[in-house]
């Protein structure tokens, strides 16, 4: 047995932002910062596999490019973003200017989205200024003739590459003197010990990560200082093909084409370097080290020894990239950022539908979180603070676990009453609503009423209390088998003022008496279909109150056969059926009585009405 942990390798890489690290898989990437309150926020997503990708755009040399560019893109926003978490921002919407309002509400213009291509833009622009506009300026002082094929064109190359270089080291030394950019730095090193420690097979945890290297083979810094060796030799070579044919001898001119030629060569660059440090990336030998070196060594500028927050960061970026690679149903996240309701909601929308979750459920978190109309939700505009979006992406973040909606707010409405939902019962059905109000219709003064398999105690609840309305007085007895069912029925029926009997019972096995109307929502799933039904129905409701047997007709059976004895002449029992179960329940009952089969509001045969 070896005692080694055995390397892995990985193809998850990153990137530092403020106070967090970025990492990106194949099929994902997660950005974790931490902010201001101490609590590490992360905010994911999903990206087109590499087979959905257009084929050209994964040639060697193109992919070089498309990484370079994507990479520069997603960064910056990723960046900005992190911005947004670690220095959150007030926004008022009494302070919005009617231009904001405008461009967003006609215009359907996001200002944001525009200030992040503005910023990549200048960054771009910044780049070619200091990196290659300025090496050109100052090199036209030597005295080479930039113009020749020969030594001094070669010669000019190669000082304006070292140049290049000497700049792009001076720059990297003053940033690192900002303290906030500073921190960044330490984050990138967060990011490169945690990769490292992953691949050589380590756990991650805090104490791992941190005794691991900060310099790795696939860092953007030593991609830069490839695309500066290699940017040398290809702009000689296009030196001497533009001195032949190009070349004007007016020195204004020629240094313009010079400049616009290495602009138009960057892609080329980039495809050439991206290879190189793909080869570098993968071979261990000793010979190929000696090119690495230099790239490793300036990746001591690029960072730092990281505090453990940002190690923590690091991992559970990592961690949730390795997660959503792993398992496509991994929802994404969102940053909690004060911002427009509508942008939130759009959001909100886009990610439960990846998740086949209806969008109408976006909208009801939005409308009980701000206390609004559902109906309302997609057409207001506001600003919400970050008390307000951290509450809706809580609830969200829950419902896209699978966990059902009522669950998570912890009650529902029925009839207009309030109901406590938990994982004890099922969540009441609008089509039980229907039901609750037809056995209501069927009472009159003095009756009284069964529940049979209560759960929640909702039927039985809103019974009482119409009847209460209406000035009828009525009995109410219910019954579930669960024990744990009708404690939280109890608390329903003490949170409603209902005056509820209930009693612990397999369906008739404890009730003593008769009732004028019985009303019944029974189990009548057959059991082979349970393990297909919603992940939200099959993983968190009560199977005890879904497994109605083989046919999904036991408990119809019990009914049928024991009903009658409880049964007063002329009284009703109802009773809620599957899909296509109606007739053959109506078909139970035989003797002195007769069924009535009613539609529920979507024209589906729902509910069995039998009248002794």
């Amino acid at each position: 047995m070896k005692s080694n942990k055995k390397k892995k390798t990985t193809y998850i890489g990153g990137q530092a932002v403020m106070e967090g690290v970025m990492m990106r898989g194949k099929l994902a990437m997660a950005t974790a910062v931490r902010d201001p309150e101490g609590a590490i926020q992360v905010e994911s997503e999903r990206l087109t596999p590499p087979e959905q990708q257009n084929p050209f755009f994964r040639l060697p040399f193109v992919r070089g490019v498309v990484s370079f560019v994507r990479s520069l893109i997603d960064g910056n926003r990723v960046l900005l973003r992190s911005a947004d978490v670690v220095m959150p921002e007030e926004v008022d919407e009494k302070t919005r200017t009617k231009a904001d309002k405008w461009l967003a509400e006609e215009r359907k213009i996001d200002k944001q989205g525009i200030f992040n291509g503005i910023a990549t833009v200048l960054g771009v622009v910044l780049a070619l200024a200091i990196f290659i506009a300025l090496p050109q300026f100052l090199t036209s002082f030597l005295p080479f003739d930039k113009t020749s094929a020969g030594l001094d064109g070669l010669w000019f190359n190669l000082l304006e590459g070292g140049i290049r270089l000497l700049i792009f080291t001076a720059y990297i030394l003053l940033i690192s003197l900002i303290p906030s950019l500073k921190r960044v730095f330490m984050c990138h090193g967060a990011e490169h010990k945690t990769i490292t420690c992953f691949e050589q097979g380590k756990e991650l945890t805090v104490e791992n990560v941190r005794g691991c290297s900060r310099v790795h083979d696939r860092c953007g810094t030593t991609f830069l200082f490839l695309v500066m060796i290699v940017s040398i030799l290809v702009f000689s070579l296009v030196n001497i093909v533009v001195v032949q044919f190009l070349y004007t001898g007016d020195d204004r001119l020629d240094n313009l084409i010079r400049f616009l030629f290495k602009i138009l060569l960057l892609p080329v660059v980039a495809g050439v370097s991206y290879e190189i440090l793909r080869l570098l990336a993968k071979t261990k030998s000793k010979f190929f080290y000696i090119f690495k070196i230099p790239g490793l060594l300036l990746q001591r500028l690029t960072t730092r020894e990281p505090e453990d927050g940002m190690i923590e960061c690091a991992i559970t970026a990592f961690k949730t990239v390795l997660a959503m690679d792993n398992d496509p149903t991994v929802p994404e996240r969102v940053f909690p950022v004060a911002g427009k309701m509508s942008a939130l909601l759009k959001s909100t929308k886009r990610r439960f539908a990846s998740a086949n979750i209806e969008e109408d459920e976006a909208e009801w978190i939005f409308a009980l979180v701000l206390d609004i109309p559902k109906s309302t939700v997609a057409t207001e505009e506001r600003i919400l603070q970050l008390p307000k979006v951290k509450e809706i992406l809580k609830i969200a973040d829950e419902r896209l676990t699978g966990r059902p909606l009522w669950y998570i707010i912890g009650d529902t409405d029925f009839c207009g009453y309030k109901i406590k939902v938990d994982e004890r019962v099922l969540i009441p059905r609008p089509e039980t609503e229907e039901m609750a109000i037809m056995a209501f219709n069927a009472t009159e003064e003095g009756n009284h009423v069964l529940d049979l398999c209560t759960g929640s105690g909702a039927i039985a609840i809103a019974m009482y209390k119409e009847a209460e309305k209406a000035n009828r007085k009525i009995k109410v007895t219910a019954t579930d088998i669960s024990e744990a069912a009708l404690e939280l029925a109890k608390e329903n029926a003490e949170a409603n003022r209902a005056d509820v009997l209930f009693v612990q019972s397999d369906l008739f096995s404890r009730i003593r008496g008769k009732f004028d109307v019985i009303v019944t929502n029974p189990p009548y799933i057959p059991s082979s279909e349970i393990p297909t039904l919603q992940r939200e129905v099959r993983d968190h409701e009560p199977i005890l109150a879904l497994d109605g047997g083989a046919d999904g007709m036991d408990y119809y059976r019990r009914i049928a056969a024991e009903s009658p004895k409880y049964l007063n002449h002329g009284g009703s029992l109802i009773m809620e059926v599957g899909d296509g179960e109606a007739a053959e329940v109506a078909k139970m009952f035989k003797g002195d009585c007769y069924s009535i089969i009613v539609q529920d509001f979507n024209g589906k045969d729902r509910y069995v009405k039998i009248v002794m």
